[in-house]
């Protein structure tokens, strides 16, 4: 019985997480991750760099004796660097069992967005988008819905597995 309990009280979390997404901007775009991912939003730390990593990968922090890779969401976008300021964030996610840390502009907050306002990205180009899972309608503002899975591809994977 008390199986049942926890997985009655497990699904009522998901119950209120669901449509809740943590936003944060990179330039004048507002960008979305659903909050399920969210472990915890840092300052900026210092960075520890490591050979041979893909430039989004800015390197790597200890936090509270863990060891959380970085990914500059930015280059990961292919947008041109931007110095790092006091707006400049880090926000730890868990997905696929693997915590990242996620440098970002600034965040913003977190919002509730229905199913119904949610619409799929154009398909522009075969490559185009391939982060982006879904847009946002709140208000007469758009939020780009982050695609959590395809932030980390296989290659990634394998090399986080490493560090």
């Amino acid at each position: 019985m008390a199986d049942n309990g926890e997985l009655e009280s497990q699904d009522q979390v998901e119950d209120t997480q669901k449509g809740k997404f943590f936003t944060f901007s990179l330039g004048t775009e507002f960008y979305g991750i659903e909050i399920k991912y969210v472990t915890e939003i840092i300052g900026l730390q210092p960075i520890t760099e490591i050979p041979e990593m893909p430039e989004y990968i800015k390197g790597i922090i200890n936090l509270r004796g863990k060891i959380i890779p970085l990914m500059d969401v930015r280059l990961r976008f292919k947008k041109p660097f931007r110095e790092y300021n006091d707006r400049t964030c880090i926000v730890v996610i868990e997905i696929r069992g693997i915590t990242i840390g996620l440098i970002v502009d600034s965040v913003s907050e977190v919002i509730s967005i229905q199913d119904e306002e949610i619409v799929a990205p154009p398909n522009l180009n075969k490559d185009g988008n391939k982060y982006i899972k879904g847009i946002g309608k709140v208000g007469n503002d758009v939020k780009l819905l982050l695609d959590s899975d395809k932030l980390l591809n296989d290659v990634d994977v394998e090399e986080f597995g490493n560090i």
